[in-house]
């Protein structure tokens, strides 16, 4: 899940998704959810048209 910024090329940017209802940073989730998230489907954008 590591990829650079398609906007402005940051190599490292920081992942956000909803856990338990609210987002927070992945990289402040607890080890089991981090895990988990490794395992989840991703979708973008053009998979919504």
């Amino acid at each position: 899940h590591h990829k650079a910024c398609p906007h402005c090329g940051n190599p490292n940017p920081d992942h956000w998704s909803r856990i338990v209802g609210y987002y927070r940073p992945v990289k402040n989730w607890n080890p089991g959810k981090k895990a988990e998230f490794k395992l989840r489907k991703q979708y973008g954008m053009e998979s919504l048209k």
